[in-house]
């Protein structure tokens, strides 16, 4: 019996969704066929009828090159700046996440998310171009180290809301946002540390 053509196989059906949804997926497909002849297809099979249809890419390598892919800028940062190759990471991870494009809700731009107020003094021409915004953002945190006489959650709470607010408190600004960004990249910072 002839098929009208709008009916599809169930593997041109997950062909077609797969390459419709790529972020979806990422995960291994396991396949099941019931009684009836019924092929079911899922990510999180629930028994052990279901075997294994298509094998996941290891989306670690892919994190693990992410993570490592500016590490020759952040080095030469680290050389010029005297800023620790960790510290410089977790404001990265911390900032953009290493979205080289990220742009935030108030302009900031690129790796370190660098506000367009200050391209001109950190010698920033293209806050997407990954050498410049790491050196730029670099430059910036020496800066605001040096002002808070190197006290680190100053500098980075600074990096943050402003050093315009961190001088009106006198301290890290009572701001929700500010303190848990101060957290994450103190902890960040550690792990890097550590690795």
């Amino acid at each position: 019996m002839d098929r009208p053509w709008w009916v599809f196989s169930p593997l041109t059906i997950l062909v077609i969704f797969l390459c419709l949804f790529p972020g979806l997926s990422q995960a291994d497909i396991y396949k099941y066929i019931d009684s009836e002849g019924i092929v079911h297809y899922t990510n999180t099979p629930t028994s052990s009828d279901y075997i294994l249809y298509i094998r996941e890419k290891s989306a670690r390598i892919k994190a693990r090159s992410i993570f490592r892919a500016y590490d020759s800028i952040i080095q030469k940062a680290q050389a010029k700046y005297g800023i620790e190759f960790s510290l410089i990471k977790a404001v990265i991870q911390a900032e953009s996440g290493f979205n080289p494009r990220a742009v935030s809700k108030k302009g900031a731009k690129g790796l370190m998310q660098i506000m367009p107020d200050n391209y001109k003094t950190l010698s920033v021409s293209d806050p997407f171009d990954p050498s410049q915004n790491i050196m730029g953002g670099t430059r910036y945190l020496k800066r605001l180290l040096n002002r808070y006489d190197d006290k680190l959650p100053l500098a980075l709470a600074a990096y943050n809301a402003g050093p315009e607010a961190v001088d009106r408190y006198g301290r890290i600004p009572p701001f929700k946002e500010t303190r848990t960004y101060v957290q994450k990249v103190m902890t960040l910072y550690s792990r890097y540390k550590n690795i």
